[in-house]
């Protein structure tokens, strides 16, 4: 029997087979085949969740012979954690840096304990269940850890009441066999721990859409063959609804004072027998778990068997269910997996397949704190930097030990060579991690340096931003106001045209060489607007760069006027224009476009305006927007249009990532995207674009305002040559929530470049010389003089033809 073919279905229906022969198989054929199950669906990586255990009650109603978590009352002990206690046990956890409040208790103890009905009866509650859904709520709120309850065995009710203060639940199985509830079994007076009632609380999961945990314990008294049932009755269910995120395979362990203090525990070979069939039963996608602190200092084996996460690992409290096996520390366990050549990941409670569809998998308030928690494929973000923020980003040293990935070696060299990776080796090289994140960054790094040296360049500029008044709305943008929106980030203006051009003429007197104007889509704004914009600040300023008019202003611009694009940019071009920003380009993708901008030009659209201005000789930049509701996939798919854009027409100048800026983003703000990238993807997002677009593009711009002097610092190391611009008045990012100022003058920016062992150099738009008179200016400039924002004016002229043709909404959240 293949290897594939253990999980396959068309062989499941024969499980008689499949159990002969697990059961007759060599335990090295079956570990290797398992192990190589599991690389095929996960790769290298093994998850952990970061968790902070909260012992809700002790208390239960069973009486199984192999517990210590459950203890019978004591006279003055309380029965529950009060609610302060609760909290404060969470909020410990959120210091540490916590995700998940694992919610562990004993079932149904007021059942059988009076203590427990005459507590639960003070704290205002009927049941235990009712007190826990209470408490889950209740950290919810105050401390945004995502709670995961393993509640026992539940109705329907309990479980939906349950699954709306809760991102996960689970249960394990534990056994699918009766005789071990019989006298003198283990399960001998645990009504709950009858199998039946076990998989029907779990199937109900299914029918809630709950994302679950189930698992077996093994070496209480089963067989193999029963292990082997219980298994294929957990896939069977999971077959159905899809639910069971995870399985877990835990060894009995022998604790003093228990009815089985003497019984034997499982050996290793025991364990890694079950966990190879686990896998081979389940499959290569299921996520199986066992966990370390059970297998002592040989746990680092259990990944040869097959399994792909260590399950919750508290920095805070200990395992209250085996107080006697501490958890490893998490640095201890990073390293001891990097010795089977693993990497550690954090993730939350619910694992990343739950989490990237958390519309079906989660109450939509829990849904969002899900988003806000993850990285771009549904992992734990892995520290609390995000675009715009002040947080220092950090970099953690590879694990000790861990081998770089030779498959990601050939890609890179592959890419270095000039060869055209395709979507899905550009997405594995953003999945990237740990050691092989270096990976990807030095050999962009190695690559930048061939291509451009070690010199950084930058150019003197000033944003002018005519207009924040936008007809409509796109979900990333925090900068378009409605010409009556007083009550949102600053006041609705319209700048006239003196305004502009005296923002012109002092960006001159203060060494800019380029002027950046972008504004919203102003539903009075016609062709003939941004065509006599351009005729005046070319009167004006002669030698001034006009870097201007986004694919989706330009676009909206010739429909007002009932020209072709190419006509339209032709007049522009006459009128002055320079060069064009890449911007309205979000994520070249219309799986994303159709959810963050539906109004928006498509991705079609915006190659055809941007390769119609390449083809008349209006160079332009090319961007990203990134790390909203997008994946990896979906910036391979960007950079792939990009790259055969370019290779048809040659007119990017440069690549310039732009990370997502969440705080005051409007679908942000309703829960609807993450807090941006993280600072890997950022990292990465640099990297990857280096090698991907080479040698068609040959410079690769970070955005300082987003990432901040200490971000951009590192982030110059992975295959970036250019800072961008110096900006003078940068209104967008802000609007969005960045914390990184409106401008830096050539003095910090060569200070940053030089900080970084770099050779700064002032550039033109073009990437041409400055002359020394020009750089003179910029240095010890004045302060600018004040902005002047012009109010709206009234409009007497009927709306453009644009508003009749279709609808566009603003592409400057950028």
């Amino acid at each position: 029997m293949t290897q594939t073919s253990l999980s396959d279905p068309s062989m499941a229906a024969d499980d008689a087979a499949l159990r002969r022969h697990l059961l007759d198989a060599a335990l090295p054929d079956l570990m290797d085949r398992a192990e190589a199950l599991c690389r095929s669906g996960h790769g290298r990586i093994v998850s952990y969740s970061r968790k902070v255990f909260i012992p809700l009650t002790q208390l239960c109603r069973d009486l199984c012979h192999y517990c210590t978590f459950s203890r019978v009352p004591g006279r003055g002990q309380k029965a529950y954690l009060t609610p302060d206690e609760v909290l404060a046990i969470a909020r410990e956890g959120q210091r540490a840096g916590c995700t998940e409040a694992l919610f562990t208790l004993g079932e149904k103890p007021e059942l059988r304990h009076g203590v427990a009905r005459d507590e639960l009866a003070r704290l205002g509650h009927d049941s235990t269940l009712s007190y826990l859904t209470a408490m889950c709520d209740l950290v919810l709120k105050q401390t945004g850890l995502l709670p995961h309850v393993n509640a026992g065995t539940m109705e329907a009710d309990e479980m939906a009441a349950l699954r709306r203060v809760s991102v996960s639940q689970g249960l394990m199985l534990e056994t699918i066999s009766d005789r071990l509830g019989e006298k003198g079994g283990p399960h001998y007076r645990s009504p709950d721990k009858v199998p039946a009632r076990r998989l029907e609380t779990i199937r109900l999961a299914g029918e809630l859409s709950v994302p679950f945990t189930s698992g077996i314990l093994i070496g209480i008294g089963e067989t193999r063959a029963e292990r082997i049932d219980a298994l294929l009755a957990l896939r069977d269910l999971h077959r159905r609804y899809g639910h069971i995120q995870e399985i877990i395979v835990q060894n009995f362990r022998a604790k003093p004072r228990t009815p089985m203090a003497g019984h034997p525990e499982p050996d290793m070979d025991d364990l890694l027998w079950t966990i190879a069939v686990a896998r081979l039963i389940l499959g290569p996608d299921m996520n199986i778990q066992a966990p370390p602190n059970l297998s002592s200092a040989d746990y680092p084996r259990l990944l040869t068997a097959g399994i792909n996460d260590w399950g919750g690992i508290s920095p805070v409290t200990p395992d209250h269910v085996n107080p006697e096996a501490p958890w490893p520390a998490i640095e201890r366990l990073r390293a001891a997996t990097a010795t089977q050549g693993r990497l550690l990941v954090p993730r939350l409670p619910v694992y990343p397949a739950y989490a990237l569809d958390s519309a079906r998998w989660q109450e939509p308030s829990l849904a969002s704190l899900v988003r806000q928690g993850m990285d771009g494929e549904g992992f734990a973000r892995d520290d609390d930097w995000c675009p715009g923020s002040t947080v220092t980003p950090r970099v953690r040293p590879p694990a000790p030990g861990l081998e770089p990935d030779a498959g990601i070696a050939a890609l890179l060299d592959r890419a270095v060579a000039g060869e055209m990776l395709g979507e899905a080796e550009i997405t594995r090289l953003f999945a990237t991690r740990d050691v092989e994140v270096e990976q990807v960054c030095t050999a962009a790094d190695n690559l930048r340096r061939m291509v451009n040296g070690d010199t950084v360049t930058y150019v003197v500029n000033r944003n002018i931003n005519y207009t924040n008044i936008c007809t409509y709305k796109c979900g990333f943008c925090a900068f378009s106001k409605g010409s009556t929106e007083d009550h949102l980030r600053g006041k609705p203006y319209d700048l006239d045209q003196g305004e502009v051009l005296r923002r012109v003429a002092e960006a001159a007197t203060r060494g800019a060489t380029e002027v950046c104007l972008q504004g919203g889509i102003h539903p009075h704004y016609t062709g003939d607007t941004y065509l006599t914009l351009a005729r005046a600040i070319r009167a004006a300023s002669p030698d001034m760069h006009i870097h201007a008019f986004s694919a989706l202003e330009v676009s909206q611009g010739a429909a007002t006027l009932g020209l072709p694009v190419r006509d339209f940019l032709a007049r522009l071009k006459a009128a002055g224009l320079s060069t064009l920003p890449g911007t309205a380009a979000e994520v070249l993708d219309d799986e994303i476009r159709d959810v963050i901008c539906p109004d928006k030009l498509s991705t079609t659209e915006w190659l055809e305006v941007i390769g119609t201005a390449h083809e008349l000789g209006l160079p332009t930049t090319a961007t990203i927007m990134f790390g909203h509701v997008d994946h990896p996939r979906h910036w391979a798919r960007h950079l792939i249009r990009i790259r055969d854009l370019q290779r048809r027409t040659g007119g990017f100048t440069e690549f310039v990532p732009l990370p997502f800026v969440h705080m005051e983003a409007p679908m942000a703000l309703r829960g609807r995207t993450r807090k941006g990238p993280t600072f890997r993807e950022v990292r990465l997002m640099h990297a990857v674009a280096r090698l991907v677009l080479h040698p068609l593009i040959a410079n690769i711009q970070l955005s300082w305002v987003k990432l901040g002097p200490a971000g951009a610092h590192i982030v110059l190391d992975g295959g970036v040559n250019d800072l961008g611009g110096t900006l003078m008045d940068e209104s967008i990012s802000r609007a969005a929530g960045t914390r990184h100022g409106q401008e830096m003058p050539p003095e910090a920016m060569e200070d940053l470049i030089l900080a970084a062992g770099r050779t700064p150099r002032q550039r033109t738009t073009l990437y041409g010389p400055v002359d020394a008179a020009t750089q003179a200016l910029g240095r010890g400039a004045a302060p600018l003089a004040p902005l002047v924002l012009t109010a709206p004016r009234k409009q007497d002229n009927k709306r453009p033809p644009a508003e009749q043709v279709r609808k566009e909404s603003v592409c400057h959240a950028e």
